[in-house]
């Protein structure tokens, strides 16, 4: 998934020829903190509302003196890039430009979390095991193996670092409920099952496992 595949199409750049009250309504309305400021199709920076204080709303933004964020990403960049940029910068929006650098768009920060729970195969019916490795025994391929021997499959694999540590947890999304002889496996084979999240034909809360473990991995 890229960047372009992510740009939300009803929000509209701001232009040096809107005054401050449109900039606030605007991001008020779609839910950020931020907006991308544009003259035709050239980008010219972020605007963050806190940049904002002039006490009449109806001054231009051409006319105040702005400090503009300059983050942006390509529109063929992947969504990982996407996430980190946000998360170094913390920003709400992310503006889209292409190889030549003009605008075609924005990412709000609020579309990372449907665009992840697709990408990471949230919505598929299965179960979460997240492990301790370390650079000897994090093989993707190794892992796969001992999940495939139990009849299962892998749909996703996230490998977090710690800083100041060897330390690392890879989070394997399973397409089994029932991860019990999976997790007993990789006990056997010598890793360490920090955490399971299975799921039952019963269950409802695909979403709410979803945001515990996304702030489990701090995403």
């Amino acid at each position: 998934m890229i960047a372009a595949e992510l740009i939300n199409d009803a929000i509209p750049p701001l232009r040096t020829t809107d005054p401050i009250q449109k900039a606030l309504d605007r991001m008020a309305e779609f839910k950020v903190r931020h907006l991308p400021l544009v003259n035709e199709d050239q980008y010219l920076g972020l605007v963050a509302e806190e940049e904002l204080t002039e006490p009449d709303h109806t001054i231009l933004l051409s006319e105040i003196h702005l400090d503009l964020l300059n983050p942006y990403i390509m529109e063929e960049q992947h969504l990982y890039e996407v996430v980190r940029l946000m998360y170094e910068r913390q920003i709400s929006a992310l503006p889209v430009l292409t190889t030549a650098k003009t605008y075609v768009g924005v990412i709000p920060k609020n579309a990372l979390v449907d665009s992840f729970a697709e990408f990471a195969a949230v919505t598929e019916p299965g179960g979460i095991i997240v492990l301790e490795v370390t650079n000897i025994n994090n093989s993707l391929a190794y892992m796969a193996q001992i999940v495939e021997s139990d009849n299962a499959k892998i749909l996703s694999a996230n490998l977090q670092s710690f800083p100041d540590s060897t330390r690392m947890e890879m989070t394997l999304k399973i397409n089994k409920p029932d991860l019990s002889a999976i997790s007993a496996s990789f006990v056997r084979y010598g890793y360490d099952v920090k955490a399971v999240f299975g799921q039952t034909d019963g269950d409802d809360d695909t979403m709410d496992r979803y945001d515990s473990l996304m702030n489990y991995l701090n995403i």
